[in-house]
């Protein structure tokens, strides 16, 4: 599959009308969401016909006293952990050197981010995980939020318009209430809603095997689903801009050091950088245009 049809095909996804909906509890500070990613593309790459996600802010990180350092060093730890467990790396360390002084401002500029579009917010989200995660910065600073709503290619005028608005502040309220009503206590949490308005939805909390979000879908299709295969590698890189080793590896199925290879080779070809990371590997795709 080319690019352009590997694009065009997410793309049909997110305008096709599907059988089921899947709501995504998270906080852009819980790494634990962050570690879910690789399953989640896979899942969207492999059944997204079949299904539209809604990201809902659940606030449960923002909660948080991080002005004491007894709660710094927590997170720091949980971080670390968590990193060392998934492959995808977030470096604890930016709790001691730049820590983020308000989760609120970050959720804020997501919902702002959206108003421009549910794709919009999730290039959105998506950067500022790799902000957060990867490069230690500050995503409660007007200036990184400005820079990353440039790389997710936002209208930056629009966005800091939004971001001021009681739009974007309203829309955050209405997450914490759906966070409510849902009783999610933990993040991440997925729950998994079918067309039926009378049934309830399938709440799972936490991080599991591929396979059992792949036996809920099927559980609540009345059909048996048909498995996309993936594109080839590059096509991947070229539409997600930046990936991890392992976010590769569980999406194809792959060894890390079978991905380390394939992805050596397009370093070679000068397709790919890599980017430092405490934990994992990271690489991005580098546009033809920047190539020439």
């Amino acid at each position: 599959m080319s690019n352009t049809g590997f694009t065009s095909k997410l793309q049909s996804y997110s305008n096709e009308k599907k059988p089921l909906e899947l709501y995504m509890f998270i906080d852009p500070l819980c790494p634990e969401c962050w570690a879910l990613e690789p399953i989640l593309k896979k899942l969207y790459i492999e059944y997204g016909r079949y299904f539209s996600m809604k990201y809902v802010l659940s606030g449960r990180i923002a909660n948080l006293n991080h002005r004491k350092k007894k709660n710094y060093e927590v997170i720091v730890d949980l971080w670390e952990k968590t990193a060392s467990r998934s492959g995808m790396s977030c470096d604890g360390n930016l709790w001691l050197e730049n820590p983020v002084t308000s989760p609120y401002v970050a959720s804020i500029a997501i919902k702002a981010a959206e108003l421009q579009g549910r794709r919009a917010g999730l290039r959105f989200l998506r950067k500022l995980q790799e902000i957060l995660f990867i490069e230690k910065q500050n995503i409660s600073h007007i200036g990184v939020l400005k820079t990353c709503a440039k790389s997710a290619g936002l209208d930056v005028e629009e966005f800091i318009s939004d971001f001021h608005s009681d739009s974007a502040a309203k829309a955050f309220q209405c997450d914490l209430k759906i966070t409510t009503e849902m009783e999610v206590q933990e993040i991440p949490t997925l729950v998994f809603f079918n067309e039926n308005a009378e049934d309830e939805g399938i709440k799972i909390t936490g991080p599991y095997p591929y396979e059992v979000y792949e036996q809920i879908l099927e559980e609540m299709l009345s059909e048996q689903p048909i498995k996309n295969q993936p594109p080839p590698i590059e096509s991947f890189l070229k539409y997600f801009k930046v990936v991890a080793s392992k976010e590769v590896a569980v999406v194809y199925n792959m060894s890390i050091s079978q991905v380390d290879r394939e992805m050596k080779k397009l370093l070679l070809l000068q397709k790919v950088e890599l980017l430092p990371a405490k934990y994992g590997t990271f690489w991005r795709y580098i546009e033809e245009e920047t190539n020439r």
